[in-house]
């Protein structure tokens, strides 16, 4: 009796061993596959809707695409200081606008002056166009603002 407990025992430990390779065996079969997949990571991070198309002028807190997994959204005035229209200025001032650059898995903040190109991992960026312009003690509300940016990946 002892000797068929054994071969039992035997052909049980067998058949555990023989489930397992099979599990490791499918594990290794699907892992491979996990590569194939799209992660997060691979594309630009994107708040607040889908990204407008390049070239696109956008308010505040609104993604455009840049092109080359770039986005950019511009999220507050830091500075408005241009001449008004129809004002003579010894200066004709300046618009920094407080800009969020997003790529594959990363995220920068930066000060763009519209006019002026900023390198940006790699990336020469232009906060290209800033509308509506001011007019003589009339305050440009927030939400009015338009911003178009451009993009040089060459340089």
């Amino acid at each position: 009796m002892p000797d068929t407990f054994a071969i039992a025992e035997r052909c049980v430990t067998h058949k555990e061993i023989a489930m397992r390779t099979l599990t490791y065996a499918a594990l290794l079969a699907i892992v491979p596959l996990g590569a194939c997949a799209t992660y997060p990571g691979d594309a630009p991070i994107v708040d607040n809707g889908p990204a407008a198309a390049i070239g696109t002028a956008v308010s505040l807190d609104q993604p455009v695409l840049l092109g080359n997994d770039l986005v950019a959204t511009a999220k507050a005035i830091y500075e408005d200081s241009r001449c008004p229209v129809g004002v003579q200025c010894i200066w004709a001032g300046r618009v920094v606008v407080t800009t969020r650059i997003d790529g594959p898995g990363w995220r920068e903040t930066v000060n763009m002056v519209a006019g002026e190109s900023q390198n940006v991992r790699g990336a020469e960026i232009m906060l290209h166009e800033v509308t509506p312009a001011p007019f003589k003690d009339v305050p440009v509300s927030a939400g009015a603002y338009r911003f178009r940016y451009m993009i040089d990946i060459a340089a």
